[in-house]
């Protein structure tokens, strides 16, 4: 029997049908975890999946299941995806085509009748981005135990939303206890979209390794002073302060290059009141940064180098003199 082909087509109409789900303006998607956006590509899915005949089982977590029986279901599942959440500015592929993929696969085995030994399943995971809810991968986090449920419950949102209420608000908190069903063996076809094909002019690369993360939040505070009276010898503007160690952030990174990444994620919040007789300085600024390194041999203890930039990055920044950190 020849290998079956999926129908290339067919999956990018789909990807791009999906990407309507909180499209931006700029060709991408803005669709964040326990979202609105989320809940109606959640449904579209599921009916997708429901279509070809799948079981969609959804677990306390809010991952969703797509099964497939097979020959003999008492063996453990095959399963595939990824996650259909994304970034505020994400594209249309990262972790979307996971999950679109997948389908594309379940669909194929669908129209040509072929059964499979094993059940096949298809997975969408719950805040793999972790852009609205931290620390990402939380529903995955869970099902393989490094989380607690409860734990998940608690997290919140800018706005104060916990992961709990959201899950509950767009009807995906399933019956189901994350972690209780067994995979065979697990696939997900991933996708990162960053720009170094394209600038090096090639179609494809080989990935070598897997990022290294250390997230850190930095407040610096400065000191209010008079604005006509206040020389700029003894100002201590905490923004500046900032500038200067966002500024160190960057330099550090480069030195490290190419492997290393050194990013200031946010300027979270500020206060000022500038021309004013009784406050001439930002006195609190907030950010902040994550340092990344190449160095999947190490994953997910960094080696003494990832460290040794860790710290640079942190103790290695000379605090400015019109400024203190916090």
């Amino acid at each position: 029997m020849q290998n079956l082909q999926i129908d290339a087509q067919r999956l990018w109409d789909t990807l791009m049908e999906t990407a309507k789900f909180g499209a931006t303006p700029k060709g991408g998607i803005c669709r964040l975890t326990l979202s609105d956006f989320d809940r109606q590509v959640r449904d579209w899915f599921k009916s997708r999946c429901e279509a070809l005949g799948c079981t969609v089982t959804v677990d306390e977590m809010g991952s969703m299941f797509a099964r497939r029986p097979g020959k003999n279901d008492k063996l453990p599942p095959i399963a595939m995806g990824s996650h259909l959440d994304t970034q505020p500015t994400g594209g249309k592929f990262d972790g979307v085509l996971g999950v679109l993929g997948a389908l594309e696969a379940m669909r194929t085995l669908h129209e040509t009748g072929y059964e499979t030994n094993s059940p096949i399943e298809i997975v969408n995971w719950t805040n793999e981005e972790g852009s609205r809810y931290a620390p990402a991968m939380l529903a995955s986090g869970v099902f393989a135990g490094v989380f607690t449920p409860e734990f998940a419950y608690s997290r919140t949102d800018r706005d104060g939303k916990t992961f709990g209420e959201e899950l509950q608000r767009i009807g995906y908190k399933g019956p189901e206890k994350a972690g209780t069903r067994k995979f065979g063996a697990m696939f997900e076809l991933h996708i990162e979209q960053g720009p170094i094909l394209e600038d090096e002019g090639r179609m494809i690369g080989v990935v070598q390794g897997v990022q290294g993360m250390r997230w850190y939040e930095v407040t610096v505070t400065g000191q209010e002073a008079h604005t006509g009276a206040t020389p700029m010898r003894l100002r201590k503007n905490a923004l500046l302060g900032a500038a200067r160690l966002i500024e160190r952030i960057d330099a550090i990174a480069l030195e490290h290059a190419p492997d290393a990444v050194g990013a200031v994620a946010a300027a979270m919040s500020f206060r000022a009141r500038y021309f004013s007789p009784s406050i001439s300085a930002i006195r609190t600024t907030m950010f902040s940064t994550s340092w990344r390194r190449n160095c999947g041999r190490h994953w997910p203890r960094p080696c003494s180098h990832c460290s040794s930039v860790t710290k640079k990055g942190v103790s290695g920044i000379r605090r400015p003199s019109n400024s203190r950190r916090s």
